[in-house]
């Protein structure tokens, strides 16, 4: 649900960061608009200026705003805000208007925009807008372009969107600690022409990545790579919405990445096209079939398909440490170690707690309900119709479907598989006859040490 707050006398912190028409400087600031929910909010429709089809930003929503004479205006407030991860896990963030990312702002390819920010931050902080062509004075590089943006005050920025695509805004003061804190958000322009690079059904979020100490709720700002909190918008699995695609439509999937490191983001059962970037469209002669790309940190990648494979199809980062929740990154491996009861008790002496566990794999740590430190997940969790899950972090799923209606995102639940359709256990026989039946044992042939007078030459 969205709420508003009314920033009464707000207009004596105005301050611009460039010369501004006097009609822009005697303007009242617009209402805020708020988020209080951390589900995905249906699309935004234009209520005025351009037609467009509008995002969905997974759990997320678009920033409304007003028009005032021919200007949209936004109202940005950063602020302190708390955001749940998943259910039983919150982290506290820096965000705008209720949520970390801050909501998606929307414009048409052409439109003049007036967005105002307020700081509510303990200390000053600044917005550059990612990848957006405007004068210099607005680009938002604290001490460089424009002054700090002050606790307590309210700046704002005027520009014309010249040309559509997905970009980001994020904050360009105190980098470490403000971007570690979760100020960032996405912008979506779109074309001027609603016909052109059109979809059915157009998602975009955001990559980011935390470190959370287990019983606590601050990230640690100061990390740069041991991170155990991988997000999708700043939601870990089983807290990231579903995908919601109608069977045949044509998707576009819009990911920013303003992570520490780079994420190869994988779609099952469905090839696809890189359509855009931060810098913009890519033109068809260059784009390529893909099932995976890769989104480096600091760029947008957008992809295209057709969802003519209905079904529960895995969206997720290919880095496997990627899908788990609050990793530890000292456990010790011990797959092949057979913990023998007169072992395990010695343990258990000095630990109560101890279980045995990780000899045939972590596999089973999805299905235990151990109890851990308050404001924490599970490694690996979620639970289909067909049993655990054992996934968490940056992973979810496009579930696509016939008989959908033109705006239906609600979640239609499992996916009915047709009869026959599904994998299953094959009955009659010992794994090591069926590995064999039909087919005759050759000898392996003995393998040799290199270095002892075999070279190849390449």
């Amino acid at each position: 649900m969205m709420s508003r707050r009314s920033f009464i006398g707000a207009a004596a912190g105005l301050v611009s960061v460039a010369a501004l028409s006097g009609r822009a400087q005697a303007a009242s600031i617009p209402e805020a608009h708020y988020a209080t929910s951390a589900q995905t909010q249906p699309p935004l429709s234009p209520s005025n200026g351009p037609e467009y089809h509008p995002v969905v930003t997974l759990n997320g929503w678009s920033l409304p705003w007003r028009m005032n004479e021919g200007v949209k205006e936004f109202h940005l407030v950063a602020e302190a805000v708390v955001r749940e991860f998943a259910p039983g896990m919150k982290v506290h963030l820096w965000g705008y208007n209720g949520q970390s990312p801050g909501p998606t702002i929307e414009a048409v390819e052409g439109d003049k925009v007036r967005i105002f920010v307020t700081n509510t931050l303990p200390e000053p902080t600044s917005i550059h807008w990612h990848g957006i062509l405007l004068p210099n004075g607005m680009d938002g590089v604290a001490g460089v372009t424009q002054p700090h943006i002050p606790p307590g005050k309210t700046f704002v920025y005027e520009f014309e969107m010249k040309t559509s695509g997905t970009f980001m805004y994020h904050t360009h003061s105190d980098e470490m600690v403000q971007m570690a804190m979760g100020l960032m958000g996405m912008i979506v322009v779109h074309p001027r022409d609603p016909e052109q690079h059109r979809v059915d059904r157009d998602f975009a979020f955001m990559l980011a990545t935390y470190d959370v100490d287990p019983g606590t709720y601050v990230p640690k700002v100061v990390e740069m790579t041991n991170f155990n909190m991988w997000t999708f918008n700043n939601r870990v699995f089983p807290g990231i919405d579903p995908l919601v695609v109608r069977l045949n439509d044509r998707v576009r999937v819009r990911i920013a990445n303003l992570s520490m490191t780079n994420h190869p983001i994988h779609l099952h059962g469905h090839h696809f096209v890189v359509t855009g970037t931060d810098g913009g469209w890519i033109p068809r002669s260059a784009q390529m079939p893909e099932s995976t790309v890769d989104v480096p940190v600091g760029t947008i990648r957008a992809f295209e398909l057709v969802a003519n494979n209905p079904g529960d199809w895995a969206l997720h980062c290919h880095k496997s440490h990627h899908t788990m929740n609050a990793m530890g990154h000292d456990l010790r491996t011990f797959i092949g170690v057979k913990q023998s009861p007169r072992i395990v008790e010695a343990i258990t002496k000095l630990v109560p707690d101890y279980m045995p566990m990780g000899s045939s794999g972590m596999g089973e740590m999805a299905s235990m309900h151990m109890p851990g430190p308050d404001n924490s997940l599970p490694m690996m969790t979620g639970k289909g119709q067909f049993g655990p899950i054992e996934m968490g972090g940056m992973f979810t799923l496009m579930k696509i479907r016939s008989g959908l209606a033109r705006d239906d995102y609600k979640d239609p639940g499992p996916y009915e598989f047709p009869a026959g359709t599904v994998a299953h256990e094959v009955q009659g026989g010992s794994p090591e006859t069926l590995r064999h039946n039909g087919v005759e044992r050759t000898k392996s042939p003995t393998a040799r040490p290199s270095g002892h007078g075999h070279h190849e030459h390449h």
